[in-house]
């Protein structure tokens, strides 16, 4: 099963299109895309009924995509999870997920333009789970149970912000408004052969970046999963980053970071492509903190 959000609309999507669900159900799920991670097994077994695979369909265009989860409650992302980022950023790697947050104002559209604050904005293309059902202390052996799909992500980041001293600031160098573009659907585990291993990369300017495989996370996204909720429950509808791969511009010689008019390309196998227009925030070139 795919799902999307069309213009705010929660949608099936279809070989052949979009179903608005709120429509299609007579009202028994809401039209708000948020809302259904409340009821999510529940929503699985209507969308497989003749009510939701014949009815009208709606074009499903681009340009009225919006963040398949517009409003989660957390956001959590994991760093250093690709050997090779871990050797290209000349760190160890950890023994344990290494977490931080990222906050869900946040989230842009598949197809949204980002304005840049500032000249050090790097692009980290990774891999998004969403949470289906509440998972506290979770085994990873049942972590899969609690994902209600995958969809994908840009972890941008400003640099400077997320490097400055005394300590490293994260959680607010990568959560500028339009920071986090995903989409452009939300996939169901049970569409992929391996969800455990889809290809993912990005390009600028039509310049490939990152190429790689899911399969070569250090930490797969089930010990994720267990990680991260034997600390804090996880809840419906809650985002994970699951990581980027080798290829970030902060770490090439010499640096190469974004600037405005370019255009990032980010993809993922099985789920499709986001897009994203760079575009000169206020303050750019000089950025906060100058």
């Amino acid at each position: 099963m795919r799902t999307a959000n069309l213009d705010d609309r929660l949608v099936l999507v279809l070989d052949d299109g979009a179903v608005d669900v709120e429509k299609a159900s007579g009202g028994v799920f809401p039209s708000d895309p948020q809302a259904v991670f409340d009821r999510w097994e529940e929503f699985t077994e209507w969308a497989r009924t003749p009510a939701a695979q014949e009815a009208e369909r709606l074009p499903l265009e681009d340009h009225r995509l919006r963040a398949p989860v517009p409003r989660p409650r957390q956001i959590f992302a994991v760093a250093l999870n690709y050997a090779d980022h871990i050797e290209e950023s000349a760190l160890d790697t950890p023994a344990r997920p290494a977490v931080f947050t990222k906050y869900p104002t946040s989230l842009a559209g598949p197809y949204d333009a980002v304005a840049l604050p500032s000249a050090t904005v790097d692009w980290e293309v990774e891999l998004v789970a969403v949470v289906a059902s509440r998972a506290h202390r979770v085994r990873a052996e049942d972590a899969w149970r609690h994902i209600a799909g995958l969809t994908l992500g840009q972890d941008l980041s400003d640099r400077r912000i997320q490097l400055q001293g005394p300590a490293p600031q994260f959680s607010l160098g990568k959560s500028f408004p339009g920071f986090s573009p995903t989409g452009p659907v939300l996939v169901t585990p049970d569409e992929f052969d391996d969800p455990d291993d889809l290809v993912l990369g990005c390009a600028v300017e039509g310049e490939t970046m990152q190429d790689s495989r899911t399969g070569r996370m250090v930490f797969p996204l089930a010990q994720q999963i267990a990680w991260l909720s034997a600390i804090c429950p996880l809840l419906p509808g809650d985002l994970v980053f699951t990581g980027t791969p080798a290829g970030v511009g902060g770490a090439r010689d010499p640096r190469r970071f974004l600037a405005p008019g370019e255009e990032l390309h980010s993809w993922a196998d099985g789920i499709g492509t986001l897009r994203n227009r760079l575009i000169a925030g206020t303050d750019y070139p000089e950025g906060p903190g100058a």
